[in-house]
């Protein structure tokens, strides 16, 4: 039986496969997202949602996702099962956050993952345009008008944004979480 992985261990795994620090901030933002979700959606699985949002990324700098996407996804999967950490539920929505890899988001926990990661993404352009570059100072209004602008941070997949409404959250509410939640782990994050 596979170990059930704790946030520190999974911190731990983060730091060996992933060096760049612009990598492991956006994995800080994408964790704390979740967290703020599983609040609203999942509240006794706040720390698996946040692991999940942590590790999403685990394959950055190992899968040769940059001559083949598909393998984004599949690849932290297998670094787990690799680790001692495998855990189909956690696979599937580190997968589905990159439906290239041809698993689709079918989960709340999935949904939330693949909105979760470009909206950290996106927060971060719109603190990236005030005077001082803090997401505290990032109004809800402005991340609105900034998504219905397809030029601004165009690397952004706003369809993917958008599945958030599957969960049963809104898109205005997505917003007010992703701010808080960002703002909460600001140092660490470097907004």
């Amino acid at each position: 039986m596979e170990a059930k992985l704790t946030r520190e261990q999974a911190n731990d795994l983060l730091h060996k496969y992933v060096k760049g620090e612009n990598y492991i901030t956006h994995s800080y933002a994408v964790e704390a997202i979740m967290r703020g979700l599983a609040k609203r959606l999942a509240p006794d699985d706040i720390e698996y949602w946040g692991i999940c949002g942590l590790l999403h990324d685990l394959d950055e700098e190992t899968a040769p996702w940059r001559d083949d996407f598909a393998t984004h996804g599949p690849v932290s999967a297998q670094i787990l099962r690799d680790e001692g950490f495998g855990d189909p539920i956690m696979e599937n929505a580190i997968m589905s956050h990159n439906p290239q890899c041809g698993v689709n988001p079918k989960t709340t926990l999935e949904y939330a993952l693949i909105a979760a990661d470009p909206m950290s993404g996106f927060v971060k352009a719109v603190a990236q345009i005030y005077p001082d570059k803090k997401v505290a100072s990032v109004k809800h209004k402005s991340v609105n008008k900034r998504f219905k602008e397809a030029r601004f941070a165009a690397g952004a997949n706003r369809q993917y944004m958008m599945e958030i409404e599957r969960t049963g959250i809104t898109w205005d509410e997505f917003i007010d979480i992703a701010l808080e939640s960002m703002t909460e782990i600001a140092d660490q994050i470097g907004l």
